[in-house]
């Protein structure tokens, strides 16, 4: 039976140019031939089914077991039938394979080639983007909005591949309009039976690492490290870096003249407002700089209760270290996980003329009591 030259070399084309392996594809039309032709005769044989990839030529053998008495026809013959179809030298126990080329089954073996073929595309292709993007998750990628209907948002991050933005991982109140290009965290990839399913994430912490490296050579040379970074994301982020490099300062680097660093990654992620902080191995001063841009008068320890401090701000300074809606305050406890807790100071000041006479009078007053 053949399949025919030309099939063969449209064959050895498309593995090729889809970095498949044709013994894979090769064997796997032969699997599937085999359970073809059994459902073609209707039987339960036991099918051998070998393609010759130069040719085309295919040939299909049903393998029968030599027994003295048949019990399953589909798999057993007599010596003396065996003998019959010319097999001569046969007995008990041995296994001939008697070659089947029975009418209208070239069609169907065509239909099952390509079929086959058709799939062995699919799964290689499946198998190509999940071992590309498997070994990025935690990278940063680009992709384009390209459906974003009712709780559905999905990415094209190239040709072949697309990536699913779940609502969890949106940032609130951002609009994903339809061709609009925009960057994502590569959160996971896992293969399903549908092939591998991508998630990206506009909310992870990642995201804002990876933009910061993106935007500051420091970082990338690694003179500057990115020590935290917590997020509430499209509103208010803090990072927490340090330098290795005295002469730098790890602030003014992030941030950039006039800020155009910063206010470029703060675009990137809907006008969220990105904090950088001093990182410090000293706890109390980890924490203070945390609550940047607020000034703290002073910070205790509390006793007796692990991680947990008291700090005290003047009235001018409580909203601030504060934030809103407590936004500052939770985002530094979270970036120094220490417990924060404050409390307003009110400010100290210098004694004005009223005070001094009014000390003068009860000075007096209390002389004129003595003296009674």
């Amino acid at each position: 039976m053949q399949l025919g030259r030309d099939f063969i070399r449209s064959l050895t084309q498309i593995t090729k140019d889809r970095g498949l392996s044709p013994e894979v594809v090769v064997s796997s039309l032969e699997a599937a031939l085999i359970s073809a032709y059994k459902k073609y005769q209707g039987g339960n044989q036991e099918v051998e089914v070998h393609i010759d990839t130069e040719n085309g030529q295919i040939s299909i053998c049903e393998v029968k077991h030599i027994v003295a008495e048949v019990e399953s026809p589909d798999t057993e013959i007599t010596p003396e039938d065996a003998q019959k179809q010319g097999f001569i030298d046969v007995e008990e126990g041995d296994y001939i394979r008697i070659e089947k080329n029975p009418e209208d089954f070239g069609r169907i073996a065509a239909q099952t080639a390509r079929q086959v073929i058709i799939q062995r595309l699919k799964d290689a292709e499946r198998q190509i983007i999940f071992e590309e993007f498997s070994d990025r998750v935690g990278d940063l990628v680009t992709g384009l909005i390209f459906k974003s209907e009712n709780d559905q948002v999905l990415v094209r991050l190239n040709d072949r591949t697309e990536a699913i933005l779940p609502e969890v991982e949106r940032i609130v109140g951002e609009e994903y309009i339809q061709g609009e290009r925009l960057k994502f965290y590569l959160l996971d990839v896992r293969q399903t039976t549908r092939g591998p399913k991508i998630v990206v994430s506009r909310t992870h912490p990642g995201l804002l690492r990876k933009l910061l490296e993106l935007e500051v050579p420091e970082i990338r040379e690694g003179v500057i490290e990115i020590k935290n970074i917590v997020r509430e994301a499209g509103a208010r982020a803090k990072a927490a870096v340090q330098t290795l490099d005295v002469n730098v300062d790890p602030v003014g680097a992030c941030v950039g003249n006039n800020g155009a660093r910063i206010k470029s990654i703060s675009r990137e992620l809907c006008g969220e407002k990105v904090d950088v902080i001093i990182w410090n191995s000293d706890p109390l001063q980890y924490i203070r700089n945390a609550l940047s841009p607020a000034k703290i008068v002073k910070i205790e320890p509390v006793l007796e209760q692990e991680k947990e401090v008291t700090i005290y701000a003047r009235p001018d300074q409580l909203s601030l270290a504060i934030g809103k809606a407590g936004q500052n305050v939770r985002l530094a406890a979270r970036l120094t996980g220490w417990k924060i807790n404050i409390e307003g100071l009110e400010p100290e000041r210098m004694p004005t003329f009223h005070d001094l006479f009014q000390e003068i009078i009860e000075d007096q007053d209390m002389e004129l009591k003595e003296e009674l």
